[in-house]
């Protein structure tokens, strides 16, 4: 055999064997895919969902079990639930937490900041997260949200229980219905203090009432103040000045009524930004399964100064 037809003879087997390898490999690799569907991924544990409006809404999804979905104060964020979402996390519970619309890594929303359209937000994130016999937690700003959305949307099994702490409801502005409320000029004071210097209003109010630091022996935190700060600052100043109206001036009266699932009420009686009696005090007697527990001392900012009291109080509630 001459040199020319040795080597075509040589590439000839090359070939037929690499075909070969090929082939088998093949082979092996459809039997795996047929033996064994590849894994699904995992919740990536985070997210963002597009309202109607278009509107850009940030929330964190962790864990599996019955949901409890947390709603924030004004100005903040989801990550002012830190120390509950991963309490209730470690008992087994699937927790959520999202940054109201104009709020945190949320849109910064020039329209919709008010109470109707932050619960149609809710269930929109509700119906997007297939919630079902869902747990709502509300403090303050989000307490108000929490029961404008269980009186509009927690029916049909999406809503177990809701727990109102140091919430807006029924209403906090001095009206002739409300004769005991805060008068306009306080939150006028908000709004001008707001719009002048923000970054100063928002060290003011954690310094200040929102954690009682303000009060005679108080231990200051200076990370929770400016952890407070920070969350404020991540948001839209245009939402921050719209939901002063919001949280203040809604009349959360019938959404208290309408309410039929359980809901527990807790409120510190040194309560500075949303004082109990006009809040807590009034929203039991509204309210067709309210349960009332306040305590002596504690501030607006409770979750946070007091975790162990308050996560204790909420797992014997979510248990009962």
């Amino acid at each position: 055999m001459n040199q020319s037809n040795t080597e075509a003879s040589r590439r000839g087997v090359m070939t037929a064997g690499l075909g070969a390898v090929v082939a088998s490999a093949a082979s092996v690799a459809s039997n795996s895919s047929a033996a064994a569907a590849p894994p699904q991924p995992a919740k990536p544990g985070s997210g963002v969902l597009t309202t109607a409006d278009g509107t850009q809404i940030y929330y964190k999804d962790w864990g599996t079990g019955q949901p409890i979905v947390f709603h924030h104060g004004w100005p903040l964020t989801a990550d002012d639930w830190d120390a509950q979402m991963l309490f209730f996390l470690s008992q087994g519970y699937r927790v959520i937490a999202h940054d109201r619309r104009g709020h945190g890594r949320s849109s910064q929303s020039a329209v919709g900041n008010e109470m109707d359209t932050y619960a149609a937000d809710v269930a929109a994130l509700a119906k997007h997260l297939d919630l079902k016999n869902a747990i709502h937690v509300g403090h303050s700003t989000g307490g108000g949200e929490v029961a404008r959305y269980v009186a509009r949307y927690g029916g049909g099994g999406r809503v177990a229980k809701a727990v109102l702490i140091g919430a807006v409801p029924p209403i906090m502005l001095k009206t002739d219905a409300n004769p005991n409320g805060l008068p306009l000029e306080v939150f006028d004071g908000f709004r001008a203090a707001l719009a002048a210097n923000r970054a100063q209003f928002f060290l003011d109010v954690p310094s200040g009432p929102f954690y009682g630091f303000n009060r005679p022996g108080a231990k200051i935190d200076q990370g929770v103040i400016n952890n407070w700060w920070r969350q404020g600052m991540m948001g839209g100043a245009k939402a921050h000045y719209d939901c002063i109206k919001a949280f203040s001036e809604t009349d959360f009266t019938e959404d208290l009524k309408a309410i039929d699932v359980p809901v527990l009420v807790l409120h510190g009686e040194d309560d500075q930004l949303v004082p109990i009696a006009d809040s807590a005090l009034k929203s039991i007697k509204l309210l067709k399964r309210g349960t009332l527990k306040t305590y002596p001392g504690l501030p607006h900012g409770m979750c946070t100064t007091h975790p162990e009291t308050i996560n204790r109080d909420l797992l014997a509630f979510f248990r009962s």
